[in-house]
């Protein structure tokens, strides 16, 4: 039984070494090209550099105009994902501590959110943001990144949040706590793990999405990474190098932020709120 056992535990984590260099590869195969010139990028695209080449990332910096787009990219993917996380758990907060009449309907209306295509929504969504006369402002994207995003975010933390035992809430109002005492002092903290878990959902989404920002910013000084690196790559299609370059520097700022919430998204999945 312990061999039988040994040896499943050993398969699944050779798939599971296999299923990471899988992903891993592309990310250090594109961070290995990033310092090679275009003639030896040409020649070996899959060997260690013979000179590493840092003026590619000085390119990319200057050619791309990376410095605004990532000042813009870090004020819409911050401002988003606060205000998006923060309203989500309020709203799970009510659904899932708070019994009314209209509870399961409105779980049920933003849920729905889930279903929705985002993409087929763009066109509408331009003709909306075209009449109420937001497109190309600094804050444009904001309004399409929150409202898309909600319906997971409220899902997910009142999934969490309903697990909670009454009893905490029933102590903390004896001893006099309003709604958002409780709410400030007692879930958000219980919830780290669920927070951790949305709040990463929701800055991947914002620093990578693509089409809304393409749909409803055309103005060079409110672009944001995704947009103004498509742009670089169509101009300088043979300076792969530099390609590269920006690329990796646009990546780190997820790996870096994926990696302060990894463990708080370990904790979420493997422990429970509360233990008896």
């Amino acid at each position: 039984m312990s061999l039988k056992r040994n040896l499943k535990e050993t398969i699944i984590y050779i798939v599971l070494i296999i299923y990471a260099i899988v992903n891993v590869y592309p990310i250090i195969w594109m961070g290995i090209n990033s310092f090679k010139s275009e003639q030896e990028f040409t020649v070996n695209q899959f060997g260690f550099p013979n000179e590493f080449v840092l003026e590619n990332y000085e390119n990319a910096w200057e050619i791309a105009n990376l410095g605004v787009l990532f000042k813009n990219s870090i004020f819409i993917t911050l401002t988003a994902t606060f205000i998006t996380v923060f309203l989500g758990a309020l709203v799970a907060y009510f659904l899932s501590r708070f019994e009314f009449k209209l509870n399961k309907w409105l779980y049920t209306f933003f849920t729905f959110g889930l279903l929705l295509p985002i993409h087929a929504t763009l066109v509408p969504m331009f003709i909306l943001m075209k009449n109420l006369d937001l497109l190309n402002r600094p804050y444009t994207l904001l309004f399409p990144y929150i409202a898309f995003h909600l319906p997971i975010t409220i899902f997910i933390l009142t999934s969490f949040m309903k697990s909670f035992p009454k009893s905490i809430e029933e102590s903390a109002m004896m001893d006099g706590c309003g709604i958002f005492r409780r709410f400030w002092s007692i879930i958000l903290p219980m919830s780290r793990p669920a927070l951790a878990t949305v709040i990463i959902l929701n800055f991947i989404y914002n620093w990578n999405e693509f089409s809304f920002a393409l749909v409803l910013i055309n103005n060079p000084e409110y672009q944001t990474l995704p947009l103004g690196l498509a742009s670089f790559a169509g101009q300088f299609t043979t300076n792969y190098g530099a390609q590269m370059a920006g690329l990796t520097m646009s990546i780190i700022p997820i790996i870096i932020f994926y990696l302060i919430f990894e463990k708080n998204i370990v904790k979420g999945m493997t422990a429970g709120a509360v233990k008896d």
